[in-house]
C-alpha cells in the first residue's frame, strides 16, 4: 500500500532535517518542541509525499485540580486516533490509541490535550527524537492532591504502613504491565483479586498514572454493564 511509502518518505526527510528544540520552559529549565514546531516542520513535507494525518478523539475525561495558590485548573486526558492516509490512493493505517494530557486554568485544556496526542504521534510514528520532559505546553504546574468524597486520596499513601506500601507497589508494577499488554480486564481483576480494603485502593490510587486509571475506569464500567 502506498501509505507506507508516503510514511517512509517523510520520516527519511525528517532524518535529514529533524525539529530543532527552540523552547525553554521556565519553571523546570528544559529545551523542548513545541507543537507550532511540529506543525510548521511537518506540513510542507506531508503535503509533499501526500499523506494526510486525520484525527480522532475517542474519549475525554476531565478532573479539576487546585495549584498551590488556590487557582482552579482543569487536567484533561484525551484517547485519540490518527489515521495516515495517502492521498494517491486512499490507503491508510492508524496510529493510535494515543493519549494526550494537560492542565489550564482556562478553557485550553482539551486543545493542548489534543495537540500532545498528535505530537507524539508523530514522533513516534515518523522517529522523531525527544528529550527532558515535553510539552503540554511549557507550563508547569503545582497542584494540591486530589480529593475525593468518600475516598479521598490527600494523604492516603502515608497513611499505610511501609509493608503495604511496598506490597502496593508492586501490585502497580503488575496493573501496568497488564495495561501495556492491552489487557484492562485483567489489571481490573488482579486488583479484585487482593481485596483492597477503601484505604488501600486510595493509596493504590495515588502509584497509577492517568493512562493506566482511565483503562481501569473503562474496564470497570464495561464489567459493571456485562
Amino acid at each position: 500500500m502506498s501509505v507506507y511509502k508516503a510514511i517512509a518518505a517523510v520520516q527519511a526527510e525528517l532524518a535529514k532535517e529533524g525539529i530543532s528544540k527552540s523552547r525553554n520552559n521556565q519553571q523546570q529549565g528544559y529545551k523542548f518542541r513545541g507543537i507550532d514546531d511540529v506543525y510548521n516542520a511537518l506540513a510542507p513535507i506531508l503535503a509533499k509525499h501526500g499523506l494526510c494525518v486525520l484525527p480522532r478523539c475517542k474519549s475525554r475525561e476531565v478532573v479539576e485540580r487546585v495549584n498551590q495558590k488556590g487557582t482552579a485548573l482543569f487536567y484533561v486526558t484525551v484517547e485519540a486516533e490518527f489515521d495516515f492516509v495517502c492521498a494517491e490512493d486512499g490507503s491508510k493505517h492508524t496510529v493510535g490509541p494515543m493519549y494526550g494530557e494537560a492542565m489550564d486554568s482556562g478553557d485550553k485544556a482539551t486543545n493542548k490535550a489534543m495537540s500532545a496526542a498528535y505530537k507524539y504521534a508523530a514522533m513516534q510514528a515518523f522517529a522523531i527524537p525527544t528529550e527532558g520532559d515535553n510539552d503540554a505546553d511549557a507550563t508547569t504546574h503545582e497542584v494540591q492532591p486530589i480529593k475525593r468524597e468518600g475516598q479521598p486520596t490527600s494523604g492516603a499513601w502515608e497513611a499505610v504502613d511501609a509493608a503495604t506500601q511496598a506490597g502496593l507497589l508492586k501490585l502497580a508494577a503488575n496493573i501496568a504491565e497488564f495495561i501495556e499488554t492491552g489487557d484492562a480486564t485483567g489489571a481490573w481483576e488482579l486488583i479484585e483479586r487482593h481485596a483492597l480494603n477503601t484505604d488501600e485502593k486510595a493509596a493504590l490510587w495515588t502509584r497509577l498514572d492517568s493512562k493506566t486509571r482511565t483503562a481501569l475506569k473503562k474496564a470497570h464500567e464495561q464489567r459493571k454493564a456485562a
